[in-house]
């Protein structure tokens, strides 16, 4: 069985979440790319960073986080989450996550987020075992560019 390079799920915007203009709010978009690619780890990889947390004392944190606002997602609407991994080293990895409306017609946010894998006991870096390496290399799907902005850029242009 071939493992998917981009995973996508969708997500309907919630009350709680918006401003009052109806808008995701624009801390909230972090949190709906998150729960997608947790959701999606498990589903398509069966990885559960939570569940390797309690039984292995290893997982990753967030290290950086790099994001473009599009187009505002309104409230009670659906949105697709698209996401993949477009890089990774020893102990990092860097995801790149695409919001769009329900029939990808519309981009609305694009999230760069980069990951430390961590070692809780340790409180220290911790290196990649060669099952994530492998795994890693089967589903690593790169950007035609490593700088945030121009990737922005060419994502504008094919709309």
């Amino acid at each position: 069985m071939s493992l998917p390079k981009v995973v996508e799920s969708k997500a309907k915007i919630r009350f709680q979440d918006c401003d009052p203009f109806n808008h995701l709010n624009n801390g909230k978009y972090t949190d709906y790319f998150m729960n997608h690619r947790e959701d999606e780890l498990i589903k398509n990889y069966d990885i559960d960073i939570y569940k390797m947390a309690r039984q292995e004392g290893k997982s990753w944190v967030s290290s950086s986080n790099q994001i473009a606002y599009l187009k505002p997602a309104l409230l009670m609407e659906t949105v697709t989450i698209e996401s993949q991994l477009i890089y990774f080293d020893s102990s990092n990895l860097r995801a790149e996550m695409r919001m769009y409306n329900e029939d990808k017609s519309h981009l609305k946010a694009i999230i760069w987020c980069g990951f430390v894998h961590f070692n809780l006991i340790t409180q220290k870096r911790e290196t990649h075992s060669e099952d994530m390496i492998s795994l890693f290399n089967t589903i690593l799907n790169p950007t035609d560019t490593s700088i945030f902005e121009n990737r922005l850029k060419s994502l504008r242009a094919i709309k």
